[in-house]
């Protein structure tokens, strides 16, 4: 009877640690699903720090920002305030100023491991609030044997100017440290509305940049962002 016992409880012993096995083989086997994480990532445009550094004729400051939405699509804002004096030919003014872009970005990039880098493109509208102060001016003399007629100092300040325009640009972001990405965008701007001084246009425009051919200008920025995890989606595997 003892034996018999025995051996019923070896049989069991054996089948409950093949079983054991099995279950642990079967776990192993299935992939465990890939997730891909969502958040914000915030930060500065070292470009504008740089430049304000090392000229004295400009200070500016630019917060970046970008919350993804879709595996592709991500909302994007900037916002700022530039402090900046220019010298044409014949004109020497000051502008300051704040303004706010939003719109969105989408990444052309498809990562592969663990990587979350963008190259993308995107789409802003963009507004700007400020001020115009003119320091100084020269007539034009049409006859330059009597010589250059001297600057007339003014000092006219211009307030309640406005400007909103559209962009469209063209950048990277890469992770070079865990969560820290740097960035870099160019970027094509079209004037849709300009209120301007009197005497004078607006040959700059806070955010926006110099004015070119009335209506198109140019920009750049250079981000340095940390990104915030908020959740985590799965990754939807392609048929």
């Amino acid at each position: 009877m003892m034996s018999i016992s025995k051996c019923i409880f070896s049989v069991v012993l054996i089948c409950t640690f093949s079983f054991g096995k099995a279950q642990n083989n079967i776990s192993d086997s299935i992939p465990t699903p890939k997730t891909e994480r969502y958040g914000l990532r915030v930060g500065v445009d070292a470009y504008r720090l740089v430049l304000s550094t090392i000229n004295d004729n400009y200070k500016g400051l630019e917060f970046a920002g970008d919350y993804r939405i879709s595996k592709k699509y991500y909302l994007a804002a900037e916002i700022g305030n530039e402090n900046k004096t220019t010298n044409e030919d014949r004109l020497n003014y000051t502008t300051k100023g704040s303004y706010l872009k939003v719109g969105f970005d989408y990444n052309l990039y498809e990562n592969w491991l663990d990587m979350e880098n963008l190259i993308y493109f995107g789409l802003r509208v963009g507004s700007s609030t400020f001020s115009q102060e003119l320091n100084s001016y020269k007539i034009y003399n049409e006859n330059p044997y009597f010589g250059e007629a001297p600057a007339t100092i003014s000092g006219k300040k211009y307030n309640g100017l406005n400007a909103v325009w559209g962009e469209f640009l063209l950048g990277v972001k890469a992770e070079v440290i865990s969560n820290f990405y740097a960035g870099f965008s160019l970027r094509m701007n079209y004037l849709m509305s300009n209120k301007e001084p009197e005497d004078f246009e607006n040959l700059f425009i806070p955010g926006y940049n110099k004015v070119y051919s009335g209506k198109f200008g140019i920009g750049m920025n250079y981000t340095i962002t940390y990104f915030i995890p908020l959740y985590k989606k799965k990754l939807t595997p392609k048929k």
